[in-house]
């Protein structure tokens, strides 16, 4: 019998066979049985704490909420395929199944897969989209095309309000104002923006009148800078035969259009200085080599000047008569032969200098209106007008000069 006193602290058995004796294995193993066969795999959304990557690979982690906690394991071969990197105070949620770890008696959820929650979620999406385009080769090296050294137009593919385009204009006018920009506007966040990004970039390529495409926005929140990481864009920017400048966001930004574009900038003002040299930089580089060989050739003529001085008093050159004349002829012949040399090579390079400077004026867009050209723009949407073809009666125009603009309205189409 089982003693029932208020002095019994414990049941006493009158037959030990009367109960079942566990061992702690058996008890354990009963216990994972239990656990494993009632609960069918279940997802649980928790933030993860105590979070480790062990030597051999598998992580350990724990997911808790305001009240409770439970341990976690994620396998090697599983690990391998997450799209982020898990650590404390993330929130995620994990799927698996319910298993016990028999050596230290506690129950665990053995994850097969774990994803971000929120925020998290669009970095899954940023890591997918990278993965599958990578795996595509768009972002090879070798299909990226060079930006050219000297462009004369520039295409800009960014919102008409924004402080892009001001740093970009500002950029251009400042180091290369023979330069012109040509702009796009387009809408760079929210609904609908990857859409008219990739429109922007495909109407570039029709027109063909751009040397290089500068695409991007100024800085924001992820959600802000998204319509850059959207696969239309990348395509878009992947099938332009125009070179392809991305600048989007700040320096620490990074999205999938700066892994597709031709040339990554870490600000739209950046881009700007890559894609235009600074043109008084230009010029000084021009007169630094001037001045450069010029005083290669004066060297030059100084250390054959030396040589012959030598030779004139050395014992072969003490003859009489026809041997000094002869010498003396073949000296003068020499440096006469490095005076030419020298001059043309100097005139050769302030030739050169000349033509370009002649060309940098020619591409000035205001030496071209000045002699008697004008540039007519369609005000409802700010293109240039090429062709009478191209508009409509009534519409407003703006005209300008290389001294001041007038506005008037079409009042007759003659093709």
């Amino acid at each position: 019998m089982i003693g029932t006193g208020p002095e019994d602290d414990f049941p006493v058995l009158t037959k030990p066979s009367d109960w079942r004796v566990y061992t702690v294995s058996e008890i354990t193993r009963e216990i994972r049985r239990n656990i494993e066969e009632g609960f069918a795999p279940l997802a649980v959304e928790g933030e993860i704490s105590n979070f480790k990557r062990h030597s051999s690979g598998h992580l350990y982690f724990s997911l808790k909420d305001a009240e409770a906690q439970i341990a976690c394991v994620l396998w090697r071969g599983r690990s391998q395929n997450l799209l982020f990197q898990p650590q404390d105070g993330a929130k995620v949620l994990a799927f698996g199944s319910l298993s016990v770890y028999e050596r230290q008696g506690k129950y665990q959820l053995d994850v097969m897969w774990l994803r971000p929650i929120g925020a998290g979620e669009l970095q899954l999406a940023f890591e997918a989209l990278k993965k599958r385009l990578a795996s595509e080769g768009l972002f090879d090296a070798d299909r990226k095309k060079p930006v050219p050294a000297f462009p004369s137009r520039i295409g800009v593919v960014t919102s008409e309000t924004g402080a892009a385009l001001r740093d970009i204009v500002s950029v251009i006018s400042r180091r290369a104002p023979w330069v012109q920009l040509i702009l796009r506007p387009a809408r760079v966040q929210g609904e609908g923006a990857a859409e008219d990004i990739s429109r922007a970039i495909d109407e570039f390529n029709e027109y063909g009148g751009a040397d290089v495409l500068i695409v991007g926005r100024g800085g924001g929140s992820p959600e802000d800078l998204w319509a850059f990481n959207e696969e239309a864009v990348a395509r878009a920017i992947a099938r332009s035969k125009i070179p392809v400048v991305s600048a989007v966001g700040h320096e620490v930004d990074f999205s999938i259009s700066d892994f597709t574009a031709d040339l990554r900038a870490p600000t739209p003002s950046a881009a700007a200085e890559l894609v235009v040299m600074d043109g008084a930089e230009l010029s000084e580089q021009i007169r630094t080599l001037a001045r450069r060989m010029v005083r290669h050739l004066k060297s030059r003529i100084a250390l054959h000047a030396e040589r012959i001085s030598g030779l004139r008093k050395s014992y072969g050159l003490r003859r009489p008569g026809e041997g000094i004349r002869e010498r003396r002829q073949r000296l003068d012949d020499a440096v006469r032969g490095l005076e030419t040399v020298a001059g043309r090579r100097i005139n050769d390079l302030r030739f050169r200098y000349a033509s370009i400077r002649e060309k940098l004026a020619a591409l000035n867009p205001n030496a071209v209106l000045s002699r008697g050209y004008s540039i007519t723009t369609r005000m409802r949407d700010g293109s240039i007008v090429t062709r009478s073809a191209d508009l409509q009666k009534d519409d407003s125009l703006r005209i300008r000069f290389a001294a001041g603009s007038v506005r008037g309205l079409v009042e007759e189409i003659e093709s």
